[in-house]
Order: structure tokens, then sequence, then C-alpha cells
């Protein structure tokens, strides 16, 4: 018995199977079994003509097919999934090249000569999963290029000449809305919107590969990739040598991973999963998985609470996709929140804090108005005071022409011991009219003792019945402490 290889094993199904080779239905220079056409290195510089109309495999790879027409199946083939044309030099393909294959899945244009994605050219491919389009010559492509691919779940576009991608498309969420691939490796891209794609699902940035690009040093994409690095995704984690940037000035590329410390940028590591706010306020936690076959997800409070529906008066609500969302925050809301993800692989768990302020969202401005108000008052106190010691009318010196003669001094203990400043006789003028008794002498501890002074004539009217201040009261002690106007 002679060993059957794998070449005479597949004639000898193509055989028994449906293209029947008596009926001559298999192309030729092809190998056919089932439903399968293989002419792959068949040195084939056209599409093989006629194609069973039950083909649902065609490989096309390794020969000349450089152009691809609108002609090449004039048949429809509502069965065709999977087109294989790698390294074919190919450098052309028709906007209506896939308008008899709507059932298309996986197509590989891999290896070819292509150099743009023009307007709208996969568009009847919508149930396309996978577009391989590496190793070619692209450098430019039309945001249109993709439309209608919504359950394109891989594209690769590495080792290409790439200096711009619409990323917009993966922004939007409508465009490709099932995308979890998008090799971008190898091209010219020299910015990416970092921010924007801090902003995808870990799902999706799991399998973004930016690596082999002469990207310019950025401080966001640095703290884009070292949370992908983190978090263990493997676009970041498996290729971390080759993610490099060119630092200004500089002429040799750096890690983008080193660039934490690191002059001129000085980059510094970004706290994950942080969310700060106010009293009051309603948030929502997102539960970032980049898993994106989750079966099952649920979050545990601060206080180790499991979140399984609505909380208390509905103040903890678990949302459709796996957010948690918290209403009319309180103080003892804050804390570190953990989503728990069951993945079609692994599990995984992510951690959320929360920092509530003590204040509600206008509580900064309250706080300076309160401030303002308080400094206001304190100034005001200051002037009160002020104007209190030295504009308070004077009850001794400072009277209102002769209505209010001064107050007769004594020669009590009070008045010699706290008087501070001697009585001075003299001068061209007199204070309010005032004299100097004439039988002055000297007190005790040595200070001046001025004498008594008669009472002033009587008056008539109500001020007659005014009375001497009483040399002993409180008035009298203090009436000679110098009043500065």
């Amino acid at each position: 018995r002679v060993p059957m290889g794998p070449l005479s094993l597949l004639l000898a199904l193509s055989l028994l199977s449906p293209w029947g080779s008596a009926g001559g239905s298999c192309p030729l220079r092809c190998v056919c079994a089932s439903n399968l056409l293989s002419c792959s290195q068949a040195n084939l510089s056209t599409v093989p003509a006629p194609l069973p109309r039950f083909t649902a495999v065609l490989d096309l790879s390794h020969n000349n097919v450089t152009r691809l027409r609108a002609d090449w199946a004039p048949a429809r083939l509502p069965h065709l999934h999977a087109l294989l044309l790698s390294h074919n030099g190919l450098a052309f393909v028709s906007t209506e090249a896939f308008t008899h294959v709507p059932r298309l899945r996986h197509l590989d244009l891999s290896s070819n000569r292509l150099r743009t994605l023009d307007e709208n050219l996969f568009s009847d491919l919508g149930e396309l999963e996978v577009l391989l389009l590496y190793n070619n010559e692209i450098t430019t492509v039309d945001r249109t290029a993709f439309e209608n691919l919504g359950r394109l779940r891989k594209l690769y576009l590495g080792q290409n000449r790439i200096a711009r991608f619409p990323l917009e498309l993966l922004r939007e969420g409508t465009r490709l809305p099932q995308l979890a691939l998008l090799d971008l490796s190898a091209n010219r891209l020299r910015a990416v919107p970092a921010g924007e794609l801090q902003a995808l699902p870990a799902w999706l940035r799991d399998r973004l590969y930016l690596h082999n690009n002469p990207l310019a040093c950025d401080c966001l994409l640095f703290q884009l990739l070292d949370r992908g690095r983190r978090r263990h995704l493997s676009a970041v984690e498996d290729f971390q040598d080759e993610l490099r940037c060119f630092l200004p000035g500089a002429s040799a590329l750096t890690k983008i991973l080193d660039l934490a410390g690191k002059q001129p940028l000085n980059c510094s590591k970004a706290r994950e999963a942080v969310l700060e706010a106010h009293l009051g306020d309603t948030v929502t936690l997102g539960c970032d998985s980049r898993w994106q076959g989750v079966r099952s997800r649920h979050w545990v409070t601060p206080v180790g609470d499991r979140v399984l529906g609505d909380g208390d008066n509905g103040s903890v609500v678990l949302l459709a996709n796996g957010s948690l969302q918290l209403r009319a925050l309180r103080p003892e809301d804050g804390g570190t929140y953990s989503c728990w993800v069951a993945g079609p692989l692994l599990n995984e768990t992510l951690y959320v804090e929360l920092l509530v302020h003590n204040f509600t969202l206008h509580g900064p401005h309250d706080t300076l108005n309160t401030a303002y108000t308080t400094l206001v008052g304190c100034i005001l106190s200051v002037v009160l005071v002020l104007i209190y010691l030295y504009l308070t009318p004077c009850r001794c010196c400072c009277c209102r022409g002769t209505e209010k003669p001064p107050a007769p001094r004594d020669d009590s203990i009070n008045s010699s011991v706290l008087s501070t400043t001697p009585n001075h006789a003299g001068g061209t003028r007199e204070p309010c009219g005032s004299h100097i008794a004439s039988g002055a002498g000297t007190g005790q501890n040595g200070r001046f003792k001025g004498g008594g002074t008669p009472p002033p004539p009587a008056r008539q009217g109500p001020k007659a019945q005014r009375k001497v201040s009483d040399p002993d009261s409180v008035s009298s002690v203090f009436s000679d402490t110098p009043i500065v106007v």
C-alpha cells in the first residue's frame, strides 16, 4: 500500500465532492474539496472562471493577480465567506469588486502593493469580520472606506506608510461598533490623540497596536501607555521595547515608558480611576473591563456591601452597561469601589477611588464669600475702635464754646495719683476758657497738684441746674488722660 500524501488526499476528496471533476466544474490549476477552492501558487494573472456558485472559501494567494476588477465574479456567490488574495502584487481594487460577495466574513489583501483605500471601498461587505491589509504601501485612508462595516472585529493595517489614520471612526463608536483589534504598528504615525484614545473602552485599547511608529514624545501618550501597562493590556505589555518616541532635539528614539521623571518632559505617572465630586452630585463609576464578552459583573462598596440592584432610596443604581451610579453624594460615600468582572477567559477586578469634597459644587465660591465678609467685618471693627479711641469728643477740654465748663479739680488722692500729665499754665491761648488756680502746689509723689476751682456762676435756663462733676467719680480720675486729635 502506498501512503497517501496531503495533495493526493485532497484530490481524492475532490472526486467525492459536489464539484465532480468529471463534470469539469473545478477550475484548471486549482484544487477543489467540497466547497473549498484552492488556487494558491498556480501562476494565475486573473481570477479563474467560472467559479461554482456554492464556493465558500477561495484561496488565490501567491499569484500574479495585480488588478481586482468589478467583473472578477460575474455571478453572485452567496456562500463565499473567505477570500484570500495575499502575495499577488495587487495594486488596484475596484469599488464594485465586492458587489457579488455580500456574505464575505474574511478578506485577506495583505502583502500587496495597495497605496490608497478609496471612498466606500468595502461598503458592500456588511458581514465582514476580519480585514487584513498589512504589508502594503498604503499612505491614504479615506474615512468612508470602512463605511457600513458594522460587524468588523479585526482590522490589520500594520507595516504600511500611513501618516494619519481617521481615529474618529473609533471615537464615535457608530462606524465600527464591534471593532476589538486595530493594528497600526510599523507605520509613519507621528502623533495620536492620546486623550481621545484614553476614552476608548479598555477592551479596544487592549488590542490597539501603535508600536514601531515615529511618535513624538508626549506626557499624555506616556500616561496612556503607562495605564495600559498597569492594566496588563497586551498591546502595551507585549511590545514595551518597540513603543518608542522622539524627544525634542534628540536624534535617537526613546522608550515611551521610560519618560517618567526624564528631562525635558519630566512626565509624571497618572493615578488611575480617581474620581472627584462634591456633596449632592450624581456620579457614574465605569467598570472599564478589557473583556468584551463579559458574562457577569458586580460592585462592592467601600464598606464591603455588594451592589446587586437599587440601593437605599435609589441612591445607588447598577446600570445596564455595568456602571454604578451614585446619587445625592454624602461624605460617607467616598472611598474605593471595586468592580468584579467574570470574563470569557479570566476574571478581572477593577478599582475606582471616589473623593467626595465636603461642600457643594459652588462651595469654593461660598467659602470665598465668607472669608471676604469676615475680612470686611474685621476691618470695620478696627476702624470703629480707632474712631472710638481717637475721634471720641473729650469730656474735659474739648467743650463747645462756653456751654460746658470744665470739671473742677480736687485734691483727692485719685486725681493726684492717676493723673498722667501735669497742667501747664501760660501760653497765649487758654483751653476752652478754663483757668489755672493760683493756689497750685506739689501733691503726692512730687506730682503737680492743682488747687480747687470755685464753682461757676449760676445761669439762667435749664442748663443752670447742671451740677459740678464729683471729684471722686471715674470721670475725674481719668480726666487728665491726654487725647490726641
